[in-house]
């Protein structure tokens, strides 16, 4: 069987083809891995990442790449680097505004009220290289400080299964066409000019999001509890139908009373739980919970 180091020097590479039987596998070992489903629609998707991996690595055999990610801990190495060319990492700043809106505008100042926790703790799940939850972050500190209130003590955790995408989340560094994502006051408050061609995430903000690697299928034992917002977007249309719902009943677990969990809209439907009520508009899918 080649090492990664023994064929990286491969002059020549001939892209192969991947036959069912061979695609059902890779489709099965990265659903068990990683809970992403990848229907045989998708398959040119699938076969493109893995091609683009084997190239580097020198491999022009899929069953013989196969036994190298299954191949202990070098292979174990490999497959960190592999499932960040199969996980989709597209994102922006307020990607969908109406969710933050309903936060800085309805949820927040509830949370506001005399007699509150004295710290705020949210969870950006699935957050890829980190605009979604620097975004959450500009609008909690923005939202309490409009608010007037002296309890400005919050954090964001952000989590994925991607470590190049956490890496660039904190850095905080980004290309300068994409400052023009984040609204106003929110932009000329919270970020400044690095170079002609980036701009960062000012420090006062970085400081209140820590970035973690972290596994959707293990959210059973995750260590975050008793959290105020889990914000969750565009992450469970990854995962199977039958999936979804136990992930999303142990994230209403997570959640203190009256703590907001946010999806993005058209994720689920028809998802009821006994700890949760629906809240606000057409625009958002959101759930409090109650008690």
């Amino acid at each position: 069987m080649p090492s990664i180091a023994a064929t990286a020097a491969k002059p020549i590479f001939s892209a192969p083809n991947m036959g069912e039987e061979e695609f059902v596998r890779w489709v099965d070992l990265l659903e068990r891995r990683t809970g992403v489903v990848v229907p045989l629609g998708r398959k040119s998707f699938l076969v493109t990442g893995v091609r683009m991996r084997m190239r580097e690595t020198g491999y022009d055999d899929f069953h013989n790449y196969f036994n190298e990610v299954l191949s202990g801990a070098r292979g174990a190495v490999e497959w960190t680097t592999l499932v960040d060319r199969l996980t989709v990492h597209e994102t922006r700043f307020f990607r969908h505004e109406p969710s933050y809106d309903l936060i800085a505008g309805e949820w927040l100042p509830e949370q506001a009220r005399p007699g509150g926790t004295g710290a705020i703790h949210a969870w950006s799940v699935g957050c890829a290289t980190g605009e979604e939850a620097y975004s959450l972050a500009m609008v909690l500190d923005h939202g309490l400080r409009s608010l007037g209130d002296n309890r400005v003590f919050f954090g964001v955790t952000a989590t994925d299964i991607s470590n190049p995408a956490l890496i660039v989340g904190r850095t905080a560094l980004y290309p300068k066409e994409r400052r023009s994502e984040i609204p106003e006051p929110f932009r000329s408050t919270y970020t400044e000019d690095r170079d002609e061609d980036s701009f960062a995430i000012v420090e006062s903000l970085r400081k209140r999001v820590g970035f973690a690697l972290f596994n959707m299928l293990e959210v059973a034992r995750a260590p975050l509890k008793q959290l105020d917002l889990i914000f969750c977007q565009n992450v469970l249309i990854y995962f199977a139908r039958e999936r979804r719902k136990h992930l999303l009943e142990v994230l209403a677990s997570r959640l203190k009373p009256g703590g907001l969990l946010v999806l993005g809209p058209g994720e689920v439907t028809g998802f009821t739980d006994p700890l949760l009520t629906r809240v606000g508009g057409r625009q958002t899918l959101a759930y409090q919970r109650v008690g």
